[in-house]
């Protein structure tokens, strides 16, 4: 056993079990007297419920009851928005529906039974008699005189109005030699993680303590809200997350089901288990994205970029997620200047209800939508004034700074090096060979193009006064605790809650590097709100920047108080005692050591502490960062398109980030390929598509793609190092990064293979048809141009 130091590359402690089919998620969740769920969810996008006829269902073998909405509503409360905006308008949202649906998917009826399979039989029974209503599925249709309301509340479908402006966008356009605009789509999106969501929830009727396992990123707070909405004691509520086979962000809210199995399971004493399917998955839990943007850029023929203005229209779905207004607004607005020096800056953000799924966040949560924009438009401007793409990044990127930057959102951004960072993507491809292998492949009738985008993305929300002023329910800071049992092993319980980010690894290692002790010494516990302190959870690429910080504040308190303990056995001053590799010793007599194994038994036997120190060696840390941290990275894709058929591959992939100081480069690696995959898969393929009658067509894995193996190339990665001072290990996170500067860099490379055509922009997702017809579209305009021009001449 050795112990492992920061930077260094170590196989994951986690997937030992998770290979190997050893580790629990809810559904293996098997418990005495167990009782199943299945919902009865609305065929209709929006409809008054007239009548529900039980009795078939009730009747069928094995089945306990039948519940519907009228039954369980003062029991079930409304589920909540956890991010608030001023002026926001939230209309309630029951768990069960009992007078009005308003997407399909709705819950109107709970089925308990002993088994699923009696369950789902059973529930197809239920008869419910419904007064269909017109539907609108499309955010900026919703907002039109006329169209469909959702909430009589809010008018015209309009959750909220949010903008944030710096300098004066209005007077750079006049005064621009060239404006730009563009309308660009963000088209929705399905997270489809790995495991679906799922729920067992135990009551013991004696103590009155609720137990609820489910598949949640955000256990603590999970509690926290589930508490607040049915009114069961916070206190005598448990929530356990075991292991989470993904989230994506779809997994970061108080769900109906999980409301609705707490209350069954408390009205029948027995415990309740619901496991999602994967088409209820596609409507019954969260999507992503979904903007339509007009934007504006406006700058100089000498590649000065002065100007960025946006209007979006944010689809929010048929309610409010429980972090659905912060998405694109906070999230999104604040991202608006990117890498660059952009002086004015003009955001305006129409939150809109439609009869569609809740939208909320998708992996990069905000920042990818903001990214996508800037990145497009910044290729958009360079075009329209004939110049490279590069160096018109490079002529506007900020200058090098480690002591933070404003810009006109109004954000300070922590450390950058722009220029860096693209200088050595640049130095892993080169563009001039790739511009002669373009023009050859021309000749020979194929369509090569490349495409960058140099990202930025807000992670680590923080500090929670000021996240609270932006619209946060609850505090962003993190928590850690530090055990060091008289053996010297160690254990940590931390507040994040991981789902594939391999947090069991890095906070071992830091532990390890910190202590001096080996890994395999080190067990990191999560996800269980009655073991583990307080903590926020796992979302926002926050983890190590938050989370690894609260544990290196408990890892300095342990080293402090071991110091002195260290110091009082070999009777020497503390400012004399050094630690290394696991072992004190004297400065100056460097042969007296001690062991840290020593120094814990004696912390724990009590035999010889100095005076007044309580025995033991245990701390807990709570971290509240003073800002957000600010990763960024240059991305550079190649992609070939098949001119007669429209087919797209990305042929070659170069990802050169900075997340500051790694921990473990095999993680970041492996979090920067899936994200870029996820990227690849949203230009390309993905797309969550209704009908105008609020039913969706791409409900299943046969109509919704999702990226394989065959899809991606093999990814070149690399990194710069710029480190953030908002937490001592120097880390800004890394889970969304692919994923953020990926979709942007696809399409730009599609606009370059195209732009011979007159193609300046093509929306997402490039599916072959939609290519082939851009393609055929500008041929055809082409030779009008040409006809025009003959007939002038």
């Amino acid at each position: 056993m050795t112990t492992a130091k920061l930077g260094e590359a170590v196989r994951r402690i986690e997937d030992d079990r998770l290979i190997t089919g050893r580790g629990k998620y809810v559904d293996d969740v098997k418990l005495a007297g167990m009782l199943h769920l299945a919902l009865v969810r609305s065929p209709h996008a929006h409809a008054t419920i007239k009548n529900i006829d039980v009795s078939a269902a009730a009747a069928v073998p094995g089945v306990e009851t039948v519940f519907t909405g009228a039954d369980l509503q003062e029991q079930m409360g409304s589920l909540p928005a956890g991010w608030v905006l001023e002026d926001m308008v939230a209309p309630d949202h029951p768990p069960i529906a009992f007078e009005k649906v308003r997407v399909v998917g709705d819950a109107v009826a709970a089925v308990v039974a002993d088994s699923a399979a009696a369950a789902a039989d059973a529930a197809q029974l239920v008869d419910v008699t419904y007064d269909v209503l017109p539907a609108v599925v499309d955010a900026e249709k919703a907002t039109q005189s006329g169209a469909p309301q959702l909430h009589e509340d809010a008018k015209n479908n309009v959750a909220f109005n949010w903008d944030v402006h710096g300098g004066d966008y209005s007077e750079a356009a006049k005064s621009a030699e060239v404006v730009v605009k563009q309308r660009i789509i963000n088209q929705r999106l399905i997270p489809n993680p790995m495991e679906t969501r799922g729920v067992v929830a135990d009551y013991d009727i004696g103590s009155d303590h609720l137990t609820v396992y489910s598949s949640t990123q955000i256990p603590h707070l999970m509690r926290l809200l589930f508490s607040l909405v049915t009114g069961h004691p916070e206190h005598k509520l448990r929530v356990i997350a075991p292991d989470v086979g993904g989230g994506f962000g779809c997994k970061l809210y108080l769900y109906a089901e999980e409301i609705i199995a707490g209350i069954i399971a408390k009205n029948l004493g027995r415990p309740i288990k619901w496991t999602e399917g994967r088409q209820e998955n596609y409507v019954a839990t969260t999507h992503g994205r979904d903007h339509i943007a007009d934007v504006e850029i406006c700058g100089n023929k000498d590649g000065t970029i002065t100007g960025l203005k946006a209007h979006i229209y944010a689809n929010l779905g048929a309610y409010l997620s429980t972090f659905a207004p912060g998405i694109p607004t906070v999230l999104f607005g604040l991202m608006l200047s990117g890498q660059y020096k952009i002086p004015n800056i003009s955001c305006d953000v129409t939150g809109v209800f439609t009869n569609t799924t809740p939208v909320d966040a998708y992996r990069g949560a905000g920042r990818p939508e903001a990214t996508y924009l800037v990145e497009r438009m910044v290729d958009r401007f360079a075009q329209e004034i004939g110049r490279d793409p590069v160096v018109v990044r490079r002529k506007n990127f900020l200058a090098p700074f480690k002591n933070g930057k404003e810009v006109a959102t109004g954000v300070n951004y922590d450390s950058g090096n722009y220029r860096g960072v693209l200088n050595k993507a640049l130095e892993i491809f080169d563009v001039k060979e790739f511009r002669d292998q373009q023009r050859a492949a021309r000749r020979e009738g194929k369509l090569l193009g490349v495409g960058f985008s140099t990202y930025i993305e807000i992670c680590g929300m923080a500090p929670s006064a000021v996240a609270a002023a932006l619209g946060a329910g609850a505090g962003l800071w993190e928590s850690s605790t530090v055990r060091v049992h008289p053996t010297g092993k160690v254990t940590v319980l931390t507040g994040t809650s991981p789902h594939g980010q391999g947090h069991e690894t890095s906070f071992a290692q830091i532990v390890s590097s910190t202590l001096g002790v080996p890994m395999e010494d080190v067990d990191v516990l999560h996800g269980d709100t009655d073991r583990q302190q307080f903590g926020t959870g796992t979302f926002g690429s926050r983890s190590l920047a938050v989370g690894g910080q609260a544990l290196m504040m408990s890892l300095r308190k342990v080293m402090d108080k071991a110091t002195k303990i260290a110091a009082h056995e070999l009777d020497a001053d503390p400012k004399m005692v050094q630690f290394a590799d696991g072992v004190f010793r004297l400065e100056d007599i460097p042969e007296k050591e001690l062991p840290f194994g020593d120094v814990a038994l004696a912390a724990h036997s009590a035999v010889n502490l100095p005076p007044r120190m309580e025995p033991g060696l245990e701390e807990t840390s709570f971290f509240d960062p003073e800002n957000f941290t600010w990763p960024f990275g240059a991305h550079i894709c190649v992609v070939e398109i098949d001119e007669a058929t429209g087919e797209t591959k990305v042929a070659k992939y170069v990802a050169v980030d900075d997340i500051g100081n790694v921990i473990n480069p095999m993680i970041v690696d492996g979090m920067v390929h899936g994200g870029i995959a996820q990227g690849i898969g949203q230009a390309l393929q993905e797309g969550a598509v209704y009908d105008d009658d609020g039913q969706l067509l791409t409900g299943s894995m046969l109509d919704y793609a999702v990226p394989t193996a065959e899809d991606v190339p093999s990814f070149i990665t690399d990194r710069t190092v710029t480190p953030t001072k908002v937490n001592e290990l120097g880390a800004k996170g890394a889970g969304e990064a692919g994923t953020i500067a990926s979709s942007p860099a696809v399409i730009n490379a599609v606009v370059d293979a195209l732009k011979h055509l007159g193609v300046n922009h093509i929306d997402m997702p490039l599916r072959s048809e939609s290519v082939w017809r851009t393609i055929q579209d500008a041929k055809e305009a082409q030779r009008a141009k040409r006809s025009a021009a003959r007939k002038g001449s």
